[in-house]
């Protein structure tokens, strides 16, 4: 069983930067891929990046290559997603996940954080 907190989220402009973080608790996170998705107003929830369990590989959404960054710490099992250049769009609530393997489909995720509001305001 994983149990996983996000942090990090808050309002900010348009161009600016945020950090996320999200902890796990239970023994096995290291053994675990871990992604990131985001779900705005009225949208429904879509991926954002990925991260394989020994952090050798990584995925990212198009729109996102190139401002997102996705790392993890097994020792202190976090995962961090770094946002940067943000834009309006940007804006949603943001899930981190926990499953087998990296993937883009949320269904091969086993265990959900409860998410962490990001407002990029124009």
């Amino acid at each position: 069983q994983v149990q996983l907190v996000e942090s990090g989220g808050g309002l900010v402009q348009a161009g600016g930067s945020l950090r996320l973080s999200c902890v796990a608790s239970g023994r096995t996170f290291s053994s675990y891929a871990m992604g990131w998705f985001r779900q705005a107003p009225g949208k429904e929830r879509e991926f954002v990046t990925a991260i394989r369990w020994n952090g050798r590989s990584t995925d990212y959404a198009d729109s996102v290559k190139g401002r997102f960054t996705i790392s993890r710490d097994n020792a202190k099992k976090t995962v961090y997603l770094q946002m940067n250049s943000l834009k309006p769009e940007d804006t949603g609530v943001y899930y981190c996940a926990a499953g087998v393997a990296i993937s883009r489909t949320e269904f091969e995720y086993d265990y959900w954080g409860q998410g962490t509001q990001v407002t990029v305001s124009s």
